[in-house]
This record gives structure tokens, sequence and C-alpha cells, in this order.
């Protein structure tokens, strides 16, 4: 199957420093991809540049089979690591804003799942806690029908009885025609939905495998073998 989001070469320096060096990966649609690695791996730089939001130093990034342009930002819905939204609007403002920008999105959908979180649409952003905010980011950036989803620590600041219906929302709400890649920390909590695995080190792809697989090959978990390859 033809890959749907794929890098080749990328590199991505600030100054002297090295962010992404020689990226090179494939995933197709249907998978559910875990973007793992410690901080200052280059996750962050890598999904911001798949987004549009950087422009490489070298290589590229393709979306379904396309440079980073204003189509591919169409066809993928993107979670920030931190809240993109002006914090005076309210819940039902950001629903609003996703309406009008956003050809795909599904406002029932989004409102659907706000109400299941108890998340009031009246309530401005800047009085929400850190994880109400980021559970509310992530309801409108699954209710978008995108070819691609990028996730950047979806779980950071949500308490561990979220986690659930995050990880269900996440696996409920993107099609088999779609890929979803996220990173994360909390490889414990998201191991059991994800379908592969890309290791990041030091801006360069350690490993990209299928988690079955590598349970098979190492006989442990990827948490375990998370912390066996990046231990200090």
């Amino acid at each position: 199957m033809d890959a749907v989001y794929e890098a080749h070469g990328l590199t991505k320096r600030y100054g002297r420093n090295t962010a992404l060096n020689g990226v090179d990966f494939a995933v197709t649609p249907g998978k559910l991809v875990g973007l793992l690695g410690p901080n200052g791996s280059g996750k962050t730089t890598l999904l911001k540049i798949s987004a549009g939001l950087l422009q490489p130093t070298a290589g590229s990034v393709l979306i379904d089979h396309t440079p980073v342009s204003v189509y591919t930002k169409a066809v993928t819905s993107y979670l920030p690591d931190r809240m993109a939204l002006p914090t005076e609007f309210t819940a039902d403002d950001a629903v609003d804003l996703y309406k009008d920008f956003f050809t795909d999105f599904d406002k029932p959908k989004a409102a659907a799942m706000l109400a299941d979180l108890h998340i009031n649409g009246r309530d401005k952003i800047g009085a929400m806690s850190k994880g109400t905010q980021e559970k509310m980011q992530l309801c409108l950036t699954m209710s978008r029908t995108a070819m691609l989803y990028l996730l950047d620590e979806p779980l950071g600041g949500v308490d561990p009885a979220a986690r659930d219906y995050i990880l269900s929302t996440i696996l409920h709400n993107y099609s088999e025609d779609a890929a979803l890649v996220l990173s994360t920390h909390l490889i414990d909590d998201i191991e059991k939905v994800l379908d592969e695995v890309i290791f990041l080190q030091n801006g360069k792809v350690l490993r990209q495998a299928a988690v079955d697989e590598l349970r098979e090959e190492t006989g442990e978990s990827v948490d375990a073998y998370f912390r066996e390859v990046y231990k200090c």
C-alpha cells in the first residue's frame, strides 16, 4: 500500500543545533503510529514541519505524495503541543472557528465529544485547566475527516482517568483510509492501541517497526524496550 505520510532526508537546523538529521520513514493508511523518543529527540520539530509551521533545512515531507502545501494542510488535522487558540475564546467560539475554517469539520461530533467530557460551550479557554484545554483541542482535532492526523503529546496534561476516554476518542474517530501519528512519552498508556512505532534519537530515526514484530523479536513490551534503548 502506498504511503500517505513520508519523510525523505528530512533535516532541520537551528543555528549550530541540529534538531532533525536525515530522517526517513513511511506511514501507510489505516495505521496508528507512535512517534517515540526522549525530550529533544526532534518529535515536535518533525510534526511542526509536517503541519507546515516550520520549513526544513533540507529534505522533504510528503503527504498524499505531495510536498507540504495548502493542499496538505487541508487534509492534515494537527494537534499542537500547547494551546493554539485565543484564551478569550469560549469552547463554542473554538467550534465555530473550526467549522468556518475546515470544510471537513463535523460540528455535531465535536459538540457530542465536548459534552461527554463535561466541557461547557460557554466556558472561556483561559479559565480552563491545562488538561481541559488539551481535551478540548483533541476533540476539535478528531472532529475533522482528515487523511492524516498528527497529535503532539495528546495525553501530556490529561489526568489518568480521562486517558482511556481520549484513547477511545482517537481510536474511533479516524478511518481506515487515514493514518494517525502521535508523539508521547506515556508509552505504557498508549502502547495497546499502536500498530507501529518510530523511535527518534538525536534527530535520527533509530528504528521503525510494527509493534507486534517488536514484541515478538525482543520478548518485551514497547515501554520496556523504550526504557532499555534510552536509558541514561
